[in-house]
């Protein structure tokens, strides 16, 4: 008898215990789901007659102007928070380095330097950006912190080095040097070290962009007679082309997960964006303006829900808590009848 009781009293509390956890998944789920339209996509748009720096959703929608300004920005780089993007802007005179929220909002001079700054990158903490500066007589990678100070050159050669992009790890910056005669890939140690060629061809290769888990790199090249994208290993083996397209495709950036890339393209008879699978397949146009659309810049990962339950989550568990209190208030009140 005293078995049967337990048993009954374990499949009670093992039934209870299995609501609850149907409950927080119920609740999680819908907080994933109210999460994951975020991903966004930066990019520059000759529309309103000037290069602008405009937003849109990953599928192309709700295209806005961020910048809104008489003189030429362009280079948009995200913050790995996704609260900032930098910036190249004309707008001081000469090309500086400026940093806006992500709605474009308190744009502010992070360089103030009389010599041309562009390619403004991120690292992966947030703490610095990398970028191109001519101060020293021709275009070399800097890096600073992300309030402007602290500017410190970490390439050092008499050819010019551009497009710097930040491994996921922090560890590595790739960026497109001249100094084998002409424009390569090359990856250097995120102070400046131990610079290594990784593409090695007679043609053109520029735009390095690493994907997200830093197994690879994706770039543009001119090996195939115009520009295409191909993506590489991180140390730079197997070279594949994406794009196999006539038209000129250029200007890579992975989607947060990896599973997308967005790029500029001719293809329709005007410079667009589009993105396509990783491996190249269904390419698709996102911008569809006749004005001319350039640098794409996808958003980090703004998908990863918070460890916290949504107002619907919240409605779900004070039913499901509250049923269960009350069934458990039930059975101690039946099990304790006074006897008669």
């Amino acid at each position: 008898m005293m078995l049967l009781m337990l048993s009954r009293r374990l499949v009670r509390a093992t039934s209870l215990w299995v609501v609850v956890v149907v409950g927080l998944l119920l609740a999680g789920a819908v907080a994933s789901t109210e999460a994951q339209a975020e991903s966004k996509i930066a990019f520059v748009s000759y529309r309103d007659g000037v290069e602008e720096i405009y937003v849109m959703n990953a599928d192309g929608s709700n295209q806005v102007n961020l910048t809104n300004d008489v003189s030429m920005d362009n280079d948009p780089a995200w913050s790995p928070n996704g609260a900032q993007i930098a910036f190249e802007s004309w707008r001081t005179g000469d090309h500086e380095i400026f940093v806006m929220d992500a709605d474009g909002s308190n744009p502010t001079n992070l360089t103030n330097h009389d010599s041309d700054e562009d390619d403004p990158a991120w690292s992966p903490d947030g703490t610095q950006i990398a970028f191109v500066s001519v101060r020293d007589g021709n275009a070399e990678i800097y890096v600073m912190d992300t309030d402007g100070s602290n500017p410190t050159r970490l390439t050092n050669d008499p050819e010019d080095d551009y497009e710097p992009a930040w491994s996921p790890d922090g560890t590595q910056i790739a960026f497109k040097s001249n100094r084998d005669g002409n424009w390569e890939i090359y990856v250097m140690d995120a102070d400046g070290s131990n610079p290594v060629n990784l593409t090695n061809h007679a043609s053109e290769d520029n735009e390095p962009k690493w994907s997200p888990d830093g197994s690879q790199i994706a770039f543009t090249s001119y090996r195939d007679g115009d520009s295409e994208i191909y993506v590489m290993d991180a140390d730079g083996s197997n070279p594949t082309n994406l794009t196999n397209h006539s038209a000129w495709d250029q200007a890579p950036t992975w989607s947060p997960d990896g599973a997308q890339i967005a790029f500029a393209s001719w293809r329709t008879g005007n410079m667009e964006i589009h993105s396509m699978n990783a491996d190249g397949s269904n390419p698709t146009n996102l911008t569809n303006h006749s004005g001319i659309n350039i640098q794409p810049a996808w958003s980090p990962d703004l998908s990863t829900p918070v460890p916290s339950i949504s107002p619907l989550g919240q409605f779900v568990m004070v039913l499901l808590l509250g049923g269960i209190s009350a069934g458990w208030m039930m059975r101690r009140k039946t099990h304790h009848q006074p006897v008669a």
